[in-house]
C-alpha cells in the first residue's frame, strides 16, 4: 500500500467493484458527448464487463477519505485484456485508468500508473503496455510525460477509430517516480 498525502493506493476488494464502475462511468462519461450513441453504449458495456469480469490480474484503486476516486485494471496480455492474442503482447497491459473529475490534477493517475508498473516488475515483466486514442488527449500527454513510447505494431482499429499502442520499458524510469 502506498500513501501520497491523503491518497491511498491499494488492491481492490471484490466489494469495491461497484465503486470502481461508478468512478469509471463518471470519468469516461465525457466521451458520451463525442461518440455516437451506439458507440458510447458499446464502450460503456465494455467498461462494465471489464470491471465485473475475471480477466484482470489486478484491480488497483485510489482512495481519498475512504472513498474510491480512481482505478486502473492490470492484465497479463493482449489476450486477457482484449481477447486479441494476435496483438502479440505478452507483458502487462493497463486498461481503464480513471480518476474522478473532482480530484483530477492531484497526481492520482500518476500514482495508479506507478503502482501498476511496480506490480508489472514484480511479475517479471520488461514492459507495461496500454492503448488509447486521440480523443483522450490529456491521457496521451500524461503517458508520454511518464516515458511511454508509441508501440505502432500494437495499434488496432475500433470501428473508424485508431486505438494507439504505447509501451513503457521497465524498470521504471525516474520520470515515473512520485515526488
Amino acid at each position: 500500500m502506498n500513501i501520497s498525502a491523503e491518497i491511498v493506493i491499494r488492491e481492490a476488494a471484490d466489494a469495491d467493484r461497484e465503486a470502481i464502475a461508478g468512478v469509471l462511468l463518471e470519468a469516461y462519461s465525457e466521451y458520451s458527448a463525442v461518440l455516437p450513441a451506439p458507440s458510447w453504449a458499446d464502450y460503456r458495456d465494455s467498461i462494465l464487463d471489464s470491471v465485473h469480469g475475471d480477466a484482470p490480474v489486478s484491480r488497483i484503486v485510489a482512495e481519498l477519505d475512504g472513498q474510491i476516486v480512481g482505478s486502473v485494471l492490470l492484465f497479463t496480455s493482449s489476450e486477457a485484456a482484449y481477447g486479441r492474442p494476435e496483438l502479440g503482447i505478452h507483458t502487462p497491459i493497463i486498461r481503464l485508468l480513471a480518476v474522478s473529475p473532482a480530484v483530477r490534477g492531484r497526481g492520482v493517475a500518476r500514482l495508479l500508473i506507478h503502482e501498476a508498473a511496480g506490480r508489472s516488475l514484480a511479475l517479471g515483466a520488461a514492459s507495461l503496455n496500454l492503448h488509447t486514442s486521440d480523443m483522450m488527449a490529456s491521457a496521451v500527454r500524461l503517458y508520454e510525460g511518464l516515458g511511454f513510447k508509441r508501440a505502432y505494431e500494437t495499434d488496432l482499429k475500433n470501428g473508424d477509430t485508431l486505438v494507439k499502442g504505447y509501451r513503457l520499458t521497465l524498470p521504471v524510469s525516474a520520470s515515473l517516480q512520485t515526488k
